[in-house]
């Protein structure tokens, strides 16, 4: 049976993923982590968002070649799927899921810490409850409503967030005390590496660009583009934003709010407010775009019958993925009111590089597949670059506490549980005459 993915609204162009992209990978994160990273190493956790940002490319490159050989929705579920077989396509849409579930958790919660920088009252009971509810239901009304209109405040957000941190970094650097920046003796290896994994999880959520390749106008063009070019705008944001925290906030280390602190230092309290409305306005843009991302994750696997058929449904009017919206929100939901913001950050590391482990090892096996069109974006020594980017995401698994690497074999086991579920469910349907739609076009 056709993919039902003809159906959606082929709306994003190169400028809308490219703002996807940048809004994505900028969330609240850079508002804590720089002291987060000068607690662990001082003025050398410059060196590690510069290392953190090459590991990066070399795993962006990766997603850049495999996604351009894609036309449906899916992003690296469907890479899985198409490369290793539905079940390790099931297990990394699993994955994906969950990891979005975790990390709209992870900004909301931080969200409402920061509405509390305003409103103490607002970050527990009541308050709270409706705060969530109320973010969750805007943002599913605002997807659901169409693609193009969900673009239109993606870039509106990305925006938002774009010009405090602009302000921070060029005003900031008239203000930087050189000394602050001087290299004193080298980290260990192991506080190092500690650092440039934080960073690397600055970085992370360039993952999800490929999922809604199915309302992209061009992805084979687009995303390669957008994955590059917002990783380079984010990094040169991120190492600027780290130098001027250093070279300008004395008490980094053991700052709660580095970025609203050094502000506050520059220009006084009115340049905290602003970095704080950029907080509010970075995990309001996170949010926005986690949610079209994850809400097409169901929607993908109902396509495959990895799901019930119900769940790739298609708005008649708005031709969105609706229920699977729905559904991905009611989970964000309850995920966020059932967590904090530490507890929902710890799930969503690890799920993430092993979803950047298979699509690297995806890139030789799809240019050895019989009958596979070329891909239209290629990477110089495809295969090399793939293996050293498979071996960085193995280093950064094995870099994760014990306790954190027994969490991940244990969503990976309820994954298979899940799937198996769902596919007894689905052979049921099937023989009442039932069945979903069927695999759709794999590119």
């Amino acid at each position: 049976m056709p993919s039902t993915s003809g159906a959606l609204d082929r709306a994003l162009g190169r400028r809308d993923l490219t703002a996807f992209a940048i809004n994505r990978v900028i969330g609240a994160g850079i508002f804590g982590i720089p002291a987060v990273l000068y607690a662990g190493v001082g003025p050398w956790s410059v060196a590690a968002f510069v290392l953190a940002g090459l590991a990066v490319s070399l795993i962006t490159l990766c997603f850049a070649e495999v996604g351009s050989s894609f036309r449906d929705t899916g992003g690296p579920y469907l890479y899985a799927y198409s490369t290793f077989g539905p079940l390790a396509g099931f297990e990394v849409g699993w994955l994906m899921w969950v990891t979005q579930l975790g990390g709209f958790a992870t900004v909301t919660n931080l969200f409402v810490n920061y509405v509390g920088w305003f409103v103490p009252s607002a970050t527990s009971g009541l308050p709270r409850i409706l705060i969530v509810a109320t973010l969750v239901g805007c943002l599913a009304v605002a997807n659901v409503l169409g693609v193009r209109r969900a673009a239109r405040i993606n870039n509106i957000l990305t925006l938002g967030k774009l010009v405090p941190l602009a302000l921070f970094v060029i005003v900031g650097v008239f203000f930087i005390a050189p000394v602050r920046l001087a290299l004193a003796g080298t980290p260990t290896a192991a506080a190092m590496s500690g650092a440039v994994l934080v960073a690397v999880y600055a970085f992370s959520g360039f993952e999800v660009l490929g999922v809604p390749s199915g309302e992209i106008e061009d992805p084979a063009r687009s995303i390669p583009f957008a994955l590059l070019a917002g990783l380079g705008v984010v990094a040169v944001i991120y190492v600027g934003v780290q130098v001027v925290a250093i070279g300008t906030l004395p008490e980094l280390a053991t700052s709660a709010r580095p970025l609203a602190d050094a502000a506050d230092r520059i220009v006084g309290r009115a340049g905290a407010t602003v970095m704080v409305a950029g907080a509010l306005l970075s995990t309001l843009g996170v949010s926005h775009a986690i949610l079209l991302a994850a809400g097409r994750m169901p929607f993908a696997m109902a396509e495959r019958r990895q799901l019930p058929a119900a769940i790739a449904a298609v708005h008649p009017v708005y031709r969105t993925p609706y229920v699977g919206l729905i559904v991905s929100a009611t989970g964000m939901a309850l995920f966020t009111l059932a967590t904090t913001f530490t507890s929902a950050l710890t799930i969503t590391v690890g799920l993430r590089v092993i979803i950047y482990l298979v699509t690297c090892a995806a890139l030789p096996v799809l240019r050895r597949q019989p009958g596979r069109a070329r891909a239209p974006f290629r990477v110089p020594a495809g295969d090399l670059v793939a293996l050293v980017s498979m071996l960085t995401c193995i280093g950064l698994l094995a870099m994760r506490p014990w306790a954190e690497s027994r969490q991940l074999a244990i969503v990976l086991v309820l994954g298979i549980a899940v799937w198996a579920a769902c596919a007894a469910a689905v052979r049921r349907g099937s023989s009442t005459g039932k069945a979903g739609p069927g695999p759709g076009g794999a590119t």
